[in-house]
């Protein structure tokens, strides 16, 4: 029986998996590389908020962690859009009113590490996996100090993100491929401080989006008042990062693209010029585990673009299929592991491939009035036919319907959408019994088209 775990990597999902696993009786030890950012001054710059949604909140459920990460988490119930003449528009999420969460990355992590040694983790920091012996479980390490270390285990996760050590010893074995893909595009962190007397300077439930075709600036909300913004644009090119070089340069572009936001940032050159470019990768793996002693999880084994907001609840899902394996299959790792790979590797290639997709959809579609009218007839389509119609954002953000089920939906929405948004005005049509007639046969083609694939245990189309 395998009864000690080592996580290499305490970030979120590996700290989460840490407390999956204890509760199950397993003895765990968590490395990371990094001193502990609960009591090291972590510096900003290259971290992304998290949108918290279904998938993630079920997995902190199952771990029993939920009521204590809620506090962290600010609701936000759609898109505010930021045009550049000044207006603005909300685009909701959800139908229902439904919400994707704000939380930040740094506070989650930490508030998870101290959950893990509260349920008997024992975490070791500034421990640099330097190769694992795949075939035999051991792990080398380099100390603060540069002293080495190896430990040996009975069973081992690679959660060290989109660079893992696990994973590169992956591919030094036979037959083992390794994809990554970068984008043209990087980002910087900024931020938008709180008013003069504390207050919110924009909306608080809401994703702000700042759409300009090739670039974009978004920003998320933070318990302390303040939003995390990102801005999101090509390293090289005419309008690049590479052509803000002065301070000049920078105030210019933002009084030209994002005057209001600017208005509202009294410490943009001060973030801009001291906190990094940082880059945007897609990884992909061919194996995800190695017979009964370890297995890649979350960004270790699909590492995505942030444009969808399912990083974090990829990798949380990822835990929560573990626990459901285990629960079937008790210490019969060999099971657990072959099965995990099955079920989780199509859909996190389908979530790498969605993440790309949104970024197209948040920078270049969200302001075009033909897009946002046909996200108004998507919701009210989810409205008129519960059973049969759910959009694919939908599907993704609050349901736990497969990811690679949603993405296969994806041509044949768009083929109804087309069809109905061709016949002019939607809302004028459906107060006609012709029109609603034609409606209901063509939402009954679609859901006969989408009715083969795998929704998952009680989901609706």
């Amino acid at each position: 029986m395998s009864r000690n775990v080592t996580i290499l990597g305490a970030g979120l999902v590996g700290s989460l998996l840490s407390v999956i696993l204890r509760k199950q009786g397993y003895a765990v030890d968590l490395y990371e590389r990094r001193p502990d950012m609960r009591a090291a001054h972590m510096s900003a710059g290259k971290s992304i908020n998290l949108a918290t949604s279904a998938r993630g909140w079920k997995a902190l459920e199952l771990a029993g962690l939920k009521d204590e990460i809620m506090d962290l988490a600010i609701p936000m119930y759609g898109r505010q859009l930021h045009f550049q003449d000044g207006s603005t528009a909300f685009q909701p999420y959800s139908k229902n009113n439904e919400a994707i969460y704000s939380v930040s990355r740094g506070e989650l992590n930490k508030r998870l590490m101290t959950l893990a040694e509260k349920h008997g983790v024992k975490l070791h920091f500034e421990h640099k996996c330097t190769h694992v012996d795949v075939a035999n479980n051991v792990a080398d390490f380099q100390r603060a100090d540069k002293s080495a270390t190896s430990v040996k285990s009975d069973l081992m996760f690679g959660a060290d993100g989109a660079f893992s050590a696990l994973r590169e010893s992956y591919t030094h074995m036979s037959r083992v491929n390794c994809d990554q893909v970068y984008l043209d595009y990087g980002y910087k962190e900024l931020a938008i401080l709180p008013g003069k007397n504390g207050e919110w300077m924009m909306e608080k439930n809401a994703l702000h989006i700042w759409p300009r075709g090739n670039y974009m600036l978004i920003a998320l909300p933070n318990t302390d008042k303040t939003f995390t913004c990102t801005l999101f644009m090509p390293f090289e090119g005419p309008v690049s990062f590479a052509n803000l070089k002065t301070e000049a340069d920078v105030t210019k572009f933002f009084d030209e693209q994002f005057a209001d936001a600017k208005a509202l940032m009294p410490e943009l050159l001060h973030d801009f010029f001291n906190n990094p470019t940082s880059a945007l990768v897609t990884m992909r793996v061919s194996k995800w585990h190695h017979e009964d002693k370890n297995a890649l999880i979350g960004d270790a084994a699909h590492a995505i673009v942030p444009f969808y907001g399912q990083g974090m609840n990829a990798g949380f899902e990822d835990c929560s299929v573990l626990l459901s394996l285990m629960e079937a299959h008790g210490d019969d790792w060999k099971t657990i592991l072959e099965h995990y790979e099955v079920k989780r590797k199509p859909n996190g290639n389908a979530v790498g491939q969605l993440a790309l997709l949104n970024f197209v959809e948040m920078r270049d579609k969200v302001g075009d009035p033909m897009f946002l009218e046909r996200k108004k007839v998507e919701k009210e389509l989810g409205k008129l036919f519960p059973e049969q119609f759910v959009s694919v954002y939908e599907m993704v953000s609050f349901s736990h319907i497969p990811y690679d089920t949603a993405i296969s939906c994806i041509e044949n929405q768009d083929a109804l959408l087309a069809q109905i948004m061709s016949r002019g005005n939607f809302f004028d049509n459906i107060t006609t019994d012709g029109f609603t007639a034609e409606l209901e046969n063509w939402v009954s083609d679609y859901h006969a088209a989408v009715s083969r694939l795998d929704f998952g245990t009680g989901a609706t189309i």
